[in-house]
C-alpha cells in the first residue's frame, strides 16, 4: 500500500485482520500500522475510527486497539446491533448484580410472592397516600425547586421521630433508604477500605458498599444480634473505621439488640474511632410491642449515621428516606447527594409530610403491626408443619420475614429453584452473607402475600418443593419458635 492509499482501503485491510483475531486480541499499534502499510498517522486514525464506529474494534487510550466481541443482538427495528464492545469498555464490575437482582428472573403469573421486601397492597395506606399526593400537587409551589437538604417541615418531623437531641439541621432527606445507604458509604469511607457488616445482613447494603469500592468484613450474630466481642476483634484486625448494622428487627434474622449490647457496640465503635451506619428501616414495622430507641438518639459524639425511610411501612413508590448525622460527616453527605441529584422531588416530600402529620398515620402503623404479627404467627405454624427439620430460632417481634435454617443436606439455591417451579418465590439465604454461609437458610416473607390463605398455600408449596429436591427432614427434628 502506497502513500496515496485511502483510509477506506486501510479499513478494509484491518477488517480482514480483525476477522482472524479472537475477541479481545490487540491490534498492531499505530506506529506498526504506519510502518507496515506505508501511510500517514491521520490515515490510520481515520481507519481505526471507522472500525470503532462499526463496533469491530474497541480503543482504550493508553492501552491500544482491541478486536471486539462478535455476538450480535437484535435491535428494536429488527436490524442487528452489536453491544459487545461494552465488555471491554466497562472493565471490572463494581456493582454486584447477583445481590440486587433475582437470579431466577421475574416469577411467572400466579406465583405466591414470599421473597419481597414490601407490604402487600392491601396493607398499604393507599387512600391516605393518594389524598396526600393530590393535596401536595395543588400547592402553588408544588413544582418549585426543593431545598437540597429537604423541606424543613419534613426534616422537623423526622427529627421528632428519631428523638434524643436530633435537630432538623441534622436531617438530610433522600430518595429512599437505598439512596441513603449509597450516599453514606461513599461519603464516609474511601475505595478499598474495609466495612464491618453483620453476618448475615441485607444484600443490597453489601451491593452498595461494594459499588462504593468498600470491602465488607462479616461479624457474626447470635440470638441477641451483633456480638460486641467479635466486633472489637474485627475492628482490631482490620483497622476498619465503619460498621453497618441493623439494631432493630434485623434483616434477615429479625433480631433486636438488647439495651446493654447497644451500649457496648457504641463503646467499641468509639474506642476504634469508627462510624456506625444504623439502618433503621423497620422503625414502623413493629408487631405491637415497644420499639427500642434508635442508636443515634443516645449518641452524644456523632458516632452514628442513622438511616430510615417510609418505603417499607407505606408503599414501594414513596421513595422518601433520611440520613441523620452530626458533625463534618453530614457536610460530606450533603456534598455527595448534591452531586447525585440535587434534591428529592418536592411533591413527594410534601406528600410524605402530609402523611406523617395525619392522625391516620399512627392508626395505620398500629393496624399494620397487628396484621404483621398475625401473619408471622400463621407462617411460622405452617413452616413447622410443612418443613419438618427446619429451625426457626424464634418469632420476630417486628419486620417482614422469617429466617429459617434448612435441614442438613438441603441446598438453599436448589430449593429456591424448586419452589419457583411449584409456584412460590422465597429467598435463598446464601445471598445474605458477605462470605461463605455457615449453613443453608431461607428468608420467607409474610407481608407481600394477599392474605392468610395465600400464606398457607405458599408454605404448602414450599414443603412440596422440599420433597422434590429429596429433602429428608423428618428425622432431623424441628426446633419450634420460642
Amino acid at each position: 500500500m502506497n502513500d496515496g492509499s485511502t483510509s477506506g482501503e486501510l479499513a478494509d485491510s484491518l477488517r480482514a485482520l480483525v476477522s482472524r483475531l479472537s475477541p479481545g486480541d490487540r491490534l498492531p499499534s499505530s506506529r506498526e500500522l504506519i510502518k507496515e502499510y506505508r501511510v500517514g498517522p491521520a490515515t490510520v486514525a481515520r481507519a481505526i475510527a471507522a472500525l470503532a464506529a462499526e463496533g469491530a474494534v474497541v480503543t482504550r487510550p493508553g492501552s491500544g486497539t482491541f478486536a471486539a466481541q462478535r455476538r450480535r443482538l437484535r435491535a428494536a427495528g429488527g436490524s442487528e446491533m452489536d453491544t459487545d464492545w461494552q465488555t471491554v469498555a466497562l472493565t471490572d464490575r463494581t456493582v454486584d448484580t447477583h445481590l440486587i437482582a433475582d437470579p431466577l428472573g421475574p416469577p411467572p403469573a400466579g406465583t405466591i410472592t414470599m421473597d419481597g421486601g414490601y407490604v402487600h397492597r392491601s396493607l398499604q395506606p393507599t387512600r391516605t397516600l393518594s389524598a396526600a399526593l393530590a393535596r401536595a400537587a395543588r400547592r402553588p409551589d408544588a413544582w418549585d425547586r426543593a431545598p437540597a437538604g429537604g423541606l424543613m417541615a419534613l426534616r422537623t418531623v423526622f427529627a421528632r421521630i428519631v428523638g434524643g437531641s436530633v435537630a432538623p439541621e441534622d436531617v438530610l432527606v433522600t430518595a429512599g433508604g437505598q439512596s441513603a445507604l449509597s450516599i453514606a458509604f461513599r461519603a464516609i469511607a474511601g475505595p478499598g477500605s474495609p466495612v464491618l457488616v453483620e453476618s448475615p445482613t441485607y444484600p443490597r447494603a453489601l451491593a452498595a458498599a461494594r459499588a462504593a469500592g468498600l470491602r465488607p468484613v462479616p461479624v457474626p450474630l447470635d440470638a441477641d444480634g451483633l456480638r460486641p466481642d467479635m466486633l472489637a476483634d474485627a475492628f482490631a484486625m482490620t483497622g476498619a473505621r465503619l460498621l453497618y448494622c441493623q439494631p432493630t428487627y434485623q434483616n434477615p434474622t429479625g433480631t433486636v439488640l438488647p439495651p446493654e449490647r447497644r451500649r457496648q457496640i457504641l463503646d467499641v465503635a468509639r474506642a476504634s474511632g469508627a462510624f456506625v451506619i444504623e439502618d433503621d428501616f423497620a422503625r414502623h414495622l413493629g408487631h405491637g410491642g415497644a420499639v427500642p430507641r434508635p442508636l443515634v438518639a443516645d449518641d452524644p459524639d456523632g458516632t452514628v449515621v442513622h438511616v430510615t425511610s417510609l418505603t417499607k411501612p407505606a408503599a414501594p413508590s414513596l421513595r422518601i428516606g433520611v440520613l441523620v448525622a452530626r458533625g463534618p460527616v453530614m457536610e460530606r453527605m450533603r456534598a455527595v447527594r448534591l452531586v447525585d441529584d440535587f434534591f428529592v422531588t418536592r411533591p413527594l416530600q410534601e406528600a410524605a409530610l402530609e402523611v406523617l402529620s395525619s392522625p391516620s398515620w399512627d392508626r395505620h402503623v398500629r393496624s399494620l403491626g397487628t396484621a404483621l404479627r398475625e401473619r408471622c404467627a400463621v407462617l411460622a405454624a405452617k413452616v413447622t408443619q410443612e418443613i419438618p427439620g427446619a429451625t426457626l430460632a424464634g418469632l420476630p417481634t417486628g419486620g417482614l420475614h422469617l429466617w429459617v435454617r434448612l435441614p442438613s443436606g438441603v441446598d438453599d439455591a436448589v430449593l429456591t429453584g424448586a419452589a419457583r417451579r411449584r409456584g412460590v418465590a422465597v429467598s435463598a439465604g446464601s445471598r445474605y452473607f458477605a462470605t461463605e454461609p455457615p449453613a443453608a437458610h431461607l428468608r420467607i416473607g409474610f407481608a407481600a402475600t394477599a392474605d392468610h390463605a395465600e400464606l398457607t398455600e405458599g408454605a404448602r408449596r414450599l414443603g412440596a418443593a422440599l420433597t422434590d429436591v429429596g429433602g429428608t427432614a423428618a428425622d432431623e427434628g424441628f426446633a419450634p419458635p420460642t
